[in-house]
């Protein structure tokens, strides 16, 4: 049992209120019991917005140099316990133990650029005489906070999603009530509770950062009070879209699902290629909205390309995600490895060839790999969010890349060519928010804009851009003195 190093209860308001109930987060590879979290309700939810609105105007007025501090301290303390935070994420997500050290590491970065972010804040001059209108007026326009933010975030990067939500949002000075996943609270009140510290500890409120868990009314209460600035959400599509018509017309940042697609031209070195699906397709057992899903292979290199894969695909470790060398372990519960089962069921019916794996036991999916998989079934069109690769021949690099635009998503797709005009017209003909030259989809630094298009959300994360999002221009307009009059 993990024996939580925080308060018990909610981080809400100054002090950790009691929760009204407390449910079981289960280690998703044996079910075993891993905890007992406190379990929020939306009249607590209501309680840290009316904190958090309260001490909004103390947050904002933050110098600089605190939320840097708080910030730096966040990182130092994480850093210090870097290997509890990576245990207790394999055990409350299940992901192999290699992907949760990889997301331990993330967080920093966020935390570390975060900080830097808290004094990059800055507007510039305009010149208003551009009109003659304007002659004699000085202008200028300065950011400020945008005001209370909701983040909301999915169970499968947890703390790094946490980190993407609570640390923009210290850095441009704006209270945040943070939501995490029901099946994965535990890393994220442990974040919390070192925000909270830090802040204190700079003389800030430690009301700037709240949390509060939940079912859905919980963030329902959250996001659709019109008092606050801004939502701040990762996770499905679907919900995403809930949750932009339920909180209009608060600004909304939504970082949704994909299939990301995977491109390998005439050519490219197909070892590398397929390498990349390898990792790409299968790490964190898959669940990542920028693993690999969808492969365009070129029908020239495509019986290669297949025997490289095949070779690789036997050698991904399955089984105990805590083991060194656990690629692919169980997914999040049960009802997700029964759906993805029968995704991968469908699409065999429709005609797609199982190329490898296909299995669930336990709520272990096998690492799979489908070939000729038709469109208009969820394996293809919908995010499979599971260890799962389907793979289809194109005629060419062109097709290719209107096959990836047929999606309804756009946040992330790669090709793998060893030519520059190949790889410019990926970037100026794909319709997705991030384009990838000869490396996995999933590649994703920390400090860059990350985001996508279509139903794969709207905004910017990743530090500077985040703090871009919660915060507001405000032009200032000055006409220094009256003209002096003659005689």
């Amino acid at each position: 049992m993990f024996e939580p190093p925080y308060p018990e209860g909610l981080p809400i308001g100054p002090d950790w209120l009691p929760a009204p109930d407390r449910r079981a987060v289960v280690f998703p590879y044996d079910r075993t019991e891993v905890a007992l979290a406190p379990w929020g309700s939306a009249e607590m939810a209501a309680r840290a917005l009316e904190f958090a609105l309260r001490a909004a105007p103390e947050v904002e007025e933050l110098p600089s140099h605190v939320r840097r501090a708080v910030l730096k301290e966040v990182h130092s303390e994480l850093a210090a316990r870097r290997g509890e935070f990576e245990s207790l994420l394999v055990l409350e997500t299940g992901k192999p133990l290699v992907d949760c050290r990889t997301e331990v590491e993330r967080s920093l970065v966020t935390l570390e650029v975060a900080a830097e972010e808290a004094g990059r804040l800055h507007g510039e001059t305009v010149p208003l005489d551009l009109s003659p209108q304007g002659e004699g007026l000085l202008g200028f326009w300065v950011r400020k906070p945008i005001g209370v933010v909701i983040g909301i975030a999915g169970f499968n990067y947890p703390l790094l999603l946490s980190c993407h939500k609570l640390a923009p949002a210290v850095a441009a000075g704006c209270p945040v009530v943070v939501k995490p996943a029901p099946q994965t609270p535990l890393a994220t009140l442990w974040l919390v509770h070192l925000f909270r510290t830090a802040l204190r500890r700079a003389g800030a409120p430690g009301e700037a950062v709240q949390l509060v868990t939940g079912d859905a009314e919980v963030g329902r209460t959250l996001a659709t009070d019109r008092r606050i600035g801004a939502v701040s959400f990762t996770g499905s599509a679907r919900v995403g879209h809930q949750i932009a018509r339920d909180a209009a017309p608060t600004k909304v940042i939504l970082e949704l699902g994909s299939n990301s697609a995977l491109v390998v031209c005439a050519d490219a070195d197909l070892e590398r290629a397929a390498d990349a699906v390898i990792r790409g397709g299968y790490y964190a057992s898959g669940q990542a909205c920028i693993s690999v899903q969808r492969v365009l292979v070129v029908e020239s290199v495509r019986d290669r390309f297949l025997e490289l894969l095949a070779t690789r695909l036997a050698r991904v470790a399955v089984g105990d995600p805590r083991q060194e060398s656990t690629r692919v372990s169980a997914l999040i519960d049960e009802p997700a490895a029964v759906r993805v089962g029968a995704w991968v069921d469908e699409a065999l019916a429709g005609g797609a060839r199982l190329l490898a794996g296909g299995g669930v036991s336990g709520g272990i999916i096998a690492p799979t790999a489908l070939a000729d998989v038709p469109a208009g079934i969820p394996l293809w069109d919908e995010e499979v969010f599971g260890p799962v690769v389907c793979i289809r021949t194109v005629a060419d690099h062109r097709e290719a890349l209107e096959e990836v635009n047929r999606s309804r998503y756009g946040l992330h797709a790669s090709v793998f060519t060893s030519s520059l005009a190949t790889a410019v017209a990926a970037l100026n003909r794909l319709k997705v928010g991030g384009v990838v030259i000869n490396e996995v989809p999933g590649f994703r630094a920390d400090n860059m804009p990350y985001g996508g298009v279509k139903d794969s959300g709207i905004g910017r994360e990743g530090p500077r851009f985040a703090v871009e999002e919660l915060t507001v221009t405000r032009m200032a307009i000055i006409r220094p003195g009256w003209p002096e009059v003659a005689g």
